[in-house]
């Protein structure tokens, strides 16, 4: 995606590793005011839920602790309008199975209520019903029959009818909940199909793929790139035979959660740290309240300028891989204060952007004379919402359009804490011990794969997204590139930091230590890239994931395109197969090769070129590589998944005055949910 923010946990499988600092498991919970904190909350499916600490917000000033109060408030606010955007029944579904969980008055004892808890915590993850990854619907391993004697013993005015009878409601859960048939994907990315219609997804009712296109073609002006992200913030649909757009304002589409979200903003606006803040928060209440889409422009801009603020939130309609178009942005929230000491790392590497641009094996044509405005700097999560919660990113680069990061920049930011929890739940996992080729290579990585890890997202964020340019007359690669935009952007990221990990210019400017984090780094994208993601996969699937597509597409051409000098080695070794990296100077220049041709795909606007490298290399799995990858992950007991329970923030009042606002550490996940369920529930069942 153009969105170039890592979401998913894009990198908390692949790239996360021990730590040589890990904090101890008899911690005591729900405080992170000494150096022990229990990080490990819960395990079920095929997730590990983690929860992380946000380490110095006690010792902020009052007025930023409202301040980060007002815009968590703001941000969980719009928590329904992501669980609608993913599918049109999930806020019913949900409202449901919270009402069972909350009123049920049967025995929760019993084994098959135990698999509906089971399901429910998926549900939550996932916010929907389908897999926040996968994009697969997952169906419930209890009967039908049993969540009909479940709503029957709860409480039936909690029952979100939404004007339907008891017995068309039952038949709607039914179909919906326990027939695999029915809308099985929420994003369905495959080739020469009406991808619209084949994807659940809650961004289009009543319409092609064809009359989508057709639509917004007419809006987009050809090889013009200062022009609005059209359909950013809205439904297509059908009215009186008329394809048109729902917008998501107030007094819009999803009105309910969004005056709630302006308002908890207008209360921000009150204790700002600074006037460019303050007109950024601005902004963004303008473009709530409009829907326009030039009002976003302006936010974006007014929000890349604003570098000098303690406090920060990347939030709105952003995270575009839910579209199966690349239009749409799902609805997230991130909000943060900046690490200052751990800054100075990613701010080096911000520093040298042009110096890479200027070195980057790419086309001139296709580098950047002048970089500009790349902020960088690593963050302290507070809270997290919608599209990036439970599961999370580790690195975020924003803003999206392409036209603001040439002439104004972007921020680059690492995500220190949730680096900090991924790594301590990584610390002791025996994975490299599994599928690592040679003892050097297990060695190395073990001692080195934390640092690779940090620098290898530094760069993909900072560099990576902030590099190269479009031809004049081209346009959007929204447009030009379609449904293998967000796999290219990201492949194009990793491999400007893949060609520069090796580089004697990190050691120069003191961010690694040595050209052995490059070799584990390198060792590990490969294994990662051509083996153990696949166990993600289910047997029989393709890869969907952009990120997924992305890291195969890399490793598989790589490995191809070295078999005549055996640059990486398959070998089979007590019938387990291994990849070994022979050469690393060739393997680098191999992917300086190919980040020179997906810059060309992406600067010419080469859909066919795109398309073609995606899906020979990146979107097909090799079955008889995927069914080992599960047995032997099966001997490991790894969640191949993690994500979060977040901090709660808590006003300590006095009458109508806040005095203190305290952060404590839930560590229940279903009954985060529930609360959550209680006190940010706005928007009706079906929009």
């Amino acid at each position: 995606m153009n969105r170039n923010l890592l979401l998913t946990g894009l990198l908390a499988f692949a790239l996360s590793a021990c730590t040589s600092d890990k904090p101890s498991e008899t911690s005591e919970k729900n405080t992170a005011a000494t150096d022990s904190f229990n990080f490990i909350a819960d395990r079920f499916a095929d997730i590990q839920v983690l929860r992380y600490r946000v380490k110095g917000f006690e010792e902020l000033p009052l007025n930023q602790k409202k301040l980060a109060y007002y815009l968590y408030m703001a941000g969980m606010s719009g928590r329904d309008i992501f669980f609608d955007q993913k599918y049109k029944y999930n806020l019913q579904i949900r409202k449901t199975i919270e009402n069972i969980l909350n009123t049920y008055t049967g025995d929760k004892s019993a084994d098959e209520y135990k698999k509906f808890e089971v399901f429910c915590k998926q549900f939550f993850f996932a916010n929907g019903l389908h897999h926040h990854y996968s994009n697969d619907k997952f169906t419930p391993e209890f009967s039908f029959e049993y969540f009909a004697s479940l709503v029957q013993n709860s409480d039936p005015a909690g029952v979100p009818l939404d004007g339907a009878t008891m017995e068309d409601f039952m038949n709607r859960m039914k179909s919906i909940l326990f027939d695999p048939s029915v809308d099985p994907k929420c994003v369905d990315l495959s080739p020469d199909i009406d991808n619209v219609k084949a994807s659940a997804v809650n961004f289009y009712e009543g319409v092609t793929q064809q009359e989508v296109e057709k639509f917004y073609a007419s809006k987009n002006q050809p090889g013009v790139k200062n022009q609005p992200s059209w359909g950013l913030n809205s439904k297509v649909v059908k009215e009186n035979g008329k394809v048109a757009e729902r917008v998501w304002k107030t007094g819009g589409m999803y009105h309910a959660a969004m005056e709630k979200m302006v308002y908890w903003l207008e209360q921000a606006l009150t204790v700002t740290e600074n006037e460019i803040q303050r007109n950024t928060l601005q902004k963004l209440i303008n473009f709530y309240k409009s829907g326009n889409l030039k009002d976003y422009d302006d936010y974006c801009i007014s929000w890349v300028s604003d570098t000098a603020s303690r406090i920060d939130i990347a939030t709105g309609f952003v995270e575009m891989y839910r579209d199966p178009l690349h239009k749409k942005g799902s609805y997230e929230s991130v909000l943060s204060m900046k690490d200052m000491e751990a800054t100075k790392r990613i701010a080096a590497i911000a520093k040298e952007a042009q110096w890479f641009e200027d070195h980057s094996p790419i086309m001139d044509g296709h580098k950047k004379k002048n970089v500009q405005g790349i902020s960088a700097k690593v963050i302290t999560v507070i809270n997290e919402c919608a599209d990036a919660a439970p599961s999370t990113p580790v690195g975020i680069n924003l803003p999206n359009q392409e036209w603001i990061r040439e002439q104004h920049g972007s921020k680059s930011v690492s995500l220190g804490n949730i680096v900090e929890a991924y790594n301590y739940a990584r610390g002791k996992s025996p994975m490299i011990d599994e599928f690592g080729a040679t003892q050097e290579v297990i060695d190395r990585y073990k001692k080195y794969a934390s640092i690779a890890s940090d620098l290898h997202t530094d760069m993909h964020e900072v560099i990576g997204h902030a590099s190269g340019k479009i031809n004049e007359g081209v346009g959007s690669t929204d447009v030009t590139l379609k449904n293998y935009a967000s796999t290219l952007e990201e492949a194009r990221a990793d491999l400007v930091a893949l060609y520069y990990i090796p580089d004697k210019k990190l050691i120069e400017i003191g961010v690694m230590p040595s050209e052995e984090v490059a070799k584990a780094q390198y060792d590990y994208y490969i294994i990662n890239g051509l083996m153990t993601q696949l166990f993600r996969i289910k047997p029989g699937n393709n890869i969907e994931q952009a990120h997924m597509r992305n890291r195969q597409t890399v490793a598989l051409w790589a490995y191809e395109h070295g078999k005549n000098e055996n640059v990486i080695e398959k070998m089979v070794k007590d019938n387990k197969t291994y990849f070994r990296i022979n050469d690393y100077e060739k393997l680098r220049n191999l992917f300086g090769q190919l980040l020179t041709e997906i810059q060309r795909i992406k600067s010419e606007g080469d859909f066919n070129a795109g398309k073609n490298l995606v899906e020979t290399y990146g979107a097909k799995a090799d079955q008889q590589l995927l069914a080992e990858v599960h047995e032997r992950y099966k001997k490991l007991d790894i969640a191949p998944y993690m994500g979060f329970i977040q901090p709660v923030l808590q006003p300590q009042m006095n009458g109508s005055e806040i005095t203190d606002v305290k952060i404590s550490y839930p560590d229940d996940f279903l009954r985060q949910m529930l609360d959550y369920g209680k006190e940010f529930s706005f928007l009706p069942v079906m929009n």
